[in-house]
Order: C-alpha cells, then sequence, then structure tokens
C-alpha cells in the first residue's frame, strides 16, 4: 500500500511527498525530503516511516511539536485523512490502496506542439461577455450573440444547483458540447504536484468514455501559465502536420482551452478538440468558452469545498482513535483509551472516578463521541454547583406555578437529552431525595416534572463522575447502596497526571499552542529549565493546573519561550539544589527552609502555632513542608 502527504497549507501548498520503503524525515535541514524553511521548524523536526503494523510519524524531539488532528505526539501510526501540523505548514495523510481508478478519470498528457494553422489567445477581461466592450458589434451575429447569452445563462442556472464535483463537472461538459462545436474533450482539475493534472470527466463522441483522451502538454501548460484561453487550429495541408504524429493519430484539427480562474489561482481546466473541417472552432466560441469557464470557475471551488468538508465530517465521525479528544501516550492514558473503546458502543452508564482536574468530563465526551448516541445531545450537570431545590429543577424540569417563580413550564436535563447522553459531574453530592428520583429514572426510563402528575418517557444514557469514594459513602450513609449499584454498571478511573508525568510535556506543548491561539502570541516552545520544573512538579491539580499554569505563563511571559521566571513560584519550590550561591531562586528557597524550621522549633511542633507565627494557612504551610522536601529534617521538632 502506497502513501503520500499533501501539502494543505504553507510554502509548499499543492505539493506531494510519496512516502517510500525509506524513512521520510521533514524539517528544517535542506537535506530533508521536505525542506520547510520556518525558524520556529527544527533541523530534524519528525518523520514518517513505513512498518509492518502501517506509517508511523515520530516527532524528533522538535521544539515546536508535531501535531496529529491537533494534538501533540511522540509516534502515532498514521490513518487515512489525517492531518499533520508543523509550525504554519498543515499536511493531509493520504494512503493509496490500489483501488481502481474509474475510467472517467483518465486522461493521457503527450508532448503534442500548438496547431500549426492559427493560435488565438483571450483573457477572461477581453471577453465580450465578462469585459467592458459593447456585446454587439458590426462583425458580430445578433443571432449567435442571443444564443450564447441564453447558453450561458442556462449553464449558470444549471451548475449553481449542483454540489458534487463530478456531477457539476459532467453536467458542464455536456451543456458546453451542446453549444460548441466538440467532438471530444474533459474537464481537467490541478493535482496536488506543479505538473500534474487529473480529470474529474471526460467525453468523447465517437469512443465514449472507456478510452483515455490525449492531452496536448503544450496547450494546458500555456493556458494554466498565462491564465488566458487559447484557441489552436491548424489546415490539413500544413507542412507541420506531418511531423505531429500524435495530433495524427487524434486527428484535432482545432482546440480549445480555457482556465478555471478563481482569484488568480487556476484550478482547472476546460479542454475541447474537434477534427471536423466543416466546423472548426472559431473565435465566437473561445468568447463563449472564456465566459463559461468564469461562471464554472466559483462553482466549481465551492463544489470542491464543499466535497472537502463532508468527507472531513465524515471522517471525524468515524469511530477513530479517541486521542484526537485526549492528549496522552502514556501506559496508563492508553488503558483508558481502551476501556472507552469497549465502553463507548454499548449502553452501560459507566461511573468515572478521578480527582478533580484529571479530564473525567473529557472521557464522558469521548464515550458519547464514539456511541451509537454520537449525534444525539450531550447534557452536562455539575450535581455540586447548585442547591438542592435549584438542581432537582434543573433535573426534571418543573410545572408553572409549581413553586414561588415557576412562571413558565421548564423541560428538565434528563428530557432535553432524550435518546442522548447524560453527564452528572459530581454524583457523589446528590442530595438523598434526588438520588431516589434518579433511581426511578434509571429503572423504570421515566420521571415526572416538579409539581407535575403525567410521567414522561425518557432514553439515556448515563455516565457519572465523582472524586469522592462512593463505597465510603455507602457505609456513611450519604449515598444509596442501590443507585450505586445502577451507575456503577461499568467503571474506570482517570490517572492523576502523577502517574503519567511522561505526557507531561505532550500536554504542556499543546497548551502552549491553545493559550497562543487565544492570546494572539507567537511562542516558539518552552525552555528545558522550565520543562524541568513541569516535570518535577506533583500536580495536586492534574492536567487542570498544568493547563492554568502554561496560560499564565503565556499571558505573562515576555520572550519567545516559556522561562522559568514564567512559572509560578510553588513550581520552583520543587527545583532540587544546585549548590550556587548566586542562584536567585536556590537563596528563596534557602531562606524559605530556613524560616520554616525557625518557626516549627519555636511552635514546639505546633504546625498551627508555626503557621500562625508566619502568617499564612496551615494547608500552605504543610504544602510548603512537602515541596521543600523538609519532612524527615522537622521530625522530632
Amino acid at each position: 500500500m502506497d502513501a503520500r502527504l499533501v501539502v494543505l497549507s504553507g510554502p509548499l501548498t499543492g505539493k506531494a511527498f510519496p512516502v517510500t520503503e525509506e524513512e521520510l524525515f521533514i524539517g528544517r535541514e535542506k537535506s530533508n525530503a521536505v525542506y520547510l524553511s520556518y525558524p520556529r521548524v527544527s533541523r530534524r523536526h519528525c518523520s514518517v516511516k513505513r512498518e509492518e503494523e502501517g506509517f508511523k510519524i515520530t516527532d524528533l524531539e522538535s521544539s515546536n511539536g508535531t501535531f496529529v488532528n491537533d494534538v501533540p505526539i511522540k509516534e502515532h501510526f498514521l490513518k487515512h485523512g489525517d492531518q499533520i501540523k508543523i509550525v504554519s505548514s498543515l499536511f493531509l495523510f493520504l494512503l493509496d490502496d490500489g483501488e481502481e481508478v474509474s475510467l472517467s478519470t483518465r486522461v493521457e498528457l503527450d508532448e503534442r506542439p500548438l496547431l500549426s494553422g492559427s493560435t488565438a489567445s483571450l483573457r477572461s477581461e477581453d471577453s465580450r461577455y465578462l469585459g467592458s466592450t459593447d456585446l454587439v458589434t458590426a462583425a458580430d451575429s445578433e443571432n449567435r450573440m442571443a444564443r450564447d447569452l441564453n447558453a450561458l445563462l442556462k449553464i449558470s442556472t444549471a451548475i449553481n444547483s449542483i454540489r458534487g464535483l463530478e456531477p457539476l463537472h459532467r453536467r458542464l461538459l455536456e451543456l458546453i458540447v451542446e453549444v460548441i462545436p466538440a467532438e471530444r474533450g474533459a474537464i481537467l482539475t490541478i493535482g496536488e504536484g506543479e505538473e500534474d493534472y487529473s480529470s474529474v470527466i471526460r467525453w468523447d463522441k465517437a469512443k465514449g468514455a472507456d478510452q483515455p483522451l490525449p492531452v496536448s502538454r503544450t496547450i494546458v501548460d500555456r493556458v494554466r501559465k498565462e491564465r488566458a484561453a487559447l484557441l489552436s487550429s491548424r489546415p490539413l495541408e500544413s507542412e507541420m502536420f506531418e511531423q505531429a504524429k500524435s495530433l495524427a493519430q487524434s486527428e484535432a484539427e482545432s482546440v480549445l482551452c480555457a482556465p478555471l480562474t478563481v482569484l488568480d489561482q487556476v484550478l482547472g481546466l476546460i479542454y475541447l478538440e474537434t477534427s471536423s473541417l466543416a466546423a472548426p472552432f472559431v473565435e465566437d466560441d473561445l468568447h463563449l468558452l472564456t465566459g463559461i469557464a468564469s461562471i464554472a470557475a466559483v462553482a466549481s471551488q465551492n463544489a470542491y469545498h464543499v466535497e472537502w468538508l463532508q468527507g472531513e465530517n465524515r471522517r471525524l465521525q468515524e469511530d477513530i482513535s479517541i486521542q484526537h479528544n485526549m492528549v496522552g501516550e502514556s501506559k496508563p492514558m492508553m488503558q483508558v483509551h481502551q476501556f472507552i473503546a469497549k465502553a463507548a458502543p454499548t449502553k452501560s452508564s459507566v461511573l468515572i472516578y478521578g480527582e478533580s482536574g484529571t479530564g473525567k468530563e473529557l472521557a464522558a465526551r469521548a464515550l458519547q463521541r464514539n456511541s451509537p448516541r454520537a449525534e444525539k445531545p450531550f447534557v452536562t450537570i455539575n450535581c455540586a454547583a447548585l442547591t438542592e431545590t435549584l438542581l432537582e429543577s434543573e433535573l426534571f424540569g418543573h410545572e408553572k406555578g409549581a413553586f414561588t417563580g415557576a412562571t413558565t413550564q421548564k423541560k428538565g436535563k434528563l428530557e432535553v437529552a432524550n435518546e442522548g447522553t447524560v453527564f452528572l459531574d459530581e454524583v457523589g453530592e446528590l442530595a438523598p431525595t434526588l438520588q431516589a428520583k434518579l433511581l426511578r429514572v434509571l429503572q423504570e426510563h421515566e420521571f415526572e416534572r416538579v409539581g407535575g402528575t403525567r410521567p414522561i418517557k425518557v432514553d439515556i444514557r448515563l455516565i457519572a463522575a465523582t472524586n469522592r469514594n462512593l463505597e465510603e459513602a455507602i457505609e456513611e450513609g450519604t449515598f444509596r447502596r442501590d443507585l450505586y449499584y445502577r451507575l456503577n454498571v461499568v467503571s474506570f478511573t482517570m490517572p492523576p497526571l502523577r502517574d503519567h508525568r511522561e505526557d507531561i510535556p505532550l500536554l504542556a506543548q499543546y497548551f502552549v499552542a491553545k493559550s497562543c491561539k487565544e492570546c494572539n502570541r507567537s511562542l516558539t516552545g518552552i525552555s528545558p529549565e522550565a520543562r524541568a520544573c513541569l516535570m518535577r512538579y506533583h500536580w495536586p491539580g492534574n492536567v487542570r493546573e498544568l493547563q492554568n499554569v502554561i496560560e499564565r505563563a503565556v499571558v505573562l511571559g515576555s520572550s519567545d519561550v516559556i522561562l522559568r521566571e514564567d512559572l509560578p513560584e510553588v513550581l520552583l519550590e520543587t527545583e532540587p539544589g544546585t549548590g550556587d550561591p548566586w542562584n536567585y531562586h536556590e537563596l528563596i528557597k534557602e531562606k524559605k527552609k530556613e524560616l520554616i524550621i525557625n518557626a516549627v522549633e519555636q511552635a514546639e511542633g505546633n504546625y498551627t502555632e508555626a503557621a500562625k507565627l508566619l502568617k499564612v494557612h496551615p494547608n500552605y504551610l504543610h504544602r510548603l513542608i512537602r515541596n521543600l522536601n523538609l519532612k524527615d529534617e522537622l521530625k522530632g521538632k
């Protein structure tokens, strides 16, 4: 199976690079197969290599990261349609699976010269139908003019209602040959490479659509380069006729070619031939085809974009790797991904455990996005954010007059989410009365609004999350055992960030890119010193805290990289000693240690009294002691 990288944006836009048996390197060095001359691109940025399992892209410890579908990666096996972002260049990974190409796409480029009789070139602004000149002149036939204008109107009306590129070009070619006496023709599109052409559709009056159409490269290259339509003709008795063997084989007596141009970019070409001496192409046909091409160019561009968006939408809706939504390649995160892949297609309720900030809601969204309910509503409710009364109204809705202030009927979140998914965050905070009502919903699939008497049927999948130990809550009598069993059909735990530190560089790089976009800043990455601080910190707030730290550094930093000085002081407190007497952070840390030890000694080991002496909260004192590794030193004081 062959593969290629197509450049969608950046200085190499339009180029295609095949992925062969050898490793394909991308970077700033000119020796790379894909040379990107950005200063923010690393010399050897990343590589793509064919392996037994597929095509693997590897980030070569670049400064600014390699992103696949907007997610930073270290190593990743590519799938057909994946998008690879390297600084400001965007690549599309395509697999050529060897499927037979439709005959309607076959054209053969040869080196035929211009026909030797005469040539005429016409830019769109000089066409009598598009320029500022009068439509009818002494040399024009009023009947011909009326017919051509009617044809332009008919073509414009017909093609603007067609969305697909192939049906658009097929209909366009049918309409063209009704008004221009062509015997064969094709609509060429510009391929990924600078010299490449392909054909969405071709037509041959004599041979049908099962034979490839010979096309003169000389003519199409000239039209493409000059962005001007061309009429080339030749009488049979010309001496050059004998020399042009390929022309003799096709018996072409005149050729018309017009560019499909939008904003000075040639998207494709309309190519027509005829071998008729009785009805050769004339200058009127050149003017008409130029007008048709100008109308068709915008329609073709719109059809292409519609097809691209539809294909992108289909690709995103497919059951693909959930790494698109969750950053991390460590073993704990891979286990989460595998669980979601198994649980997502089912109807079972899911209970997600995890500390605050570990990404429980992100996991819930991944479950919904990869489930049969992906197109249905996804409703989130934070059970700890509302009072019991308000939460009951939010969940179940209320009837008009149910309580003071209920002036209208309101649907609850459960009703809104019918046929979709409900995510209950912090479900351990539910009041006992609401636990009973939620249990009925899970058992009977129905409920009543607050103040209502009519049962409302619902079909929902419930995903719940908590940072509490629900089994302990059951023993304490604060959570219903029967509800727990209904929620805990399948469960998993989101790992704290300290348990998958190897993902910190990927996450940090992802948040740098995200924050730069939101803050309209341009950073080249994270300094090694700052990265070391991130790796050493214990992250009690998990991924959410890391995101906040990176956003703060992007907002407050003044250099083109995140420096150690841009990080919060709490991260710097975890740095190991360097022994440098002039190191600012080392001196501050040693002074903090001295103050804490003296305060604890003066308070005779009472940490609460020591915190009062230092005028800090006791919790902050304990965090300082932990970060500064003072536990052993303070024992017995």
